[in-house]
């Protein structure tokens, strides 16, 4: 069972990255990107319970936070043109 939820996660991923490729507009890029980080957020949990290592629970808690930012920052960009952090 567990497999086959991680092979639908992968699958929702590589949509979800070809959006992110092909998106019309940049806005649907960024909510594409936002998708795939959780998407793989939740690959990662998923892999936690698979191998039992508490190792992907820590790693998917990082990227969490990074994606976040990451979309933050995108957004800013994307809607102002430049980087006033």
């Amino acid at each position: 069972m567990i497999y086959t939820v991680l092979w639908g996660l992968l699958f929702a991923g590589l949509v979800g990255f070809y959006r992110v490729v092909m998106g019309p507009t940049v806005p649907d890029r960024i909510v594409a990107a936002d998708t795939v980080s959780t998407i793989l957020t939740t690959f990662l949990a998923v892999l936690y319970l698979l191998f039992d290592d508490m190792v992907f629970l820590d790693v998917a808690l990082a990227f969490a936070v990074l994606s976040f930012v990451d979309v933050l920052v995108m957004a800013k960009y994307f809607e102002h043109g430049e980087l006033h952090l």
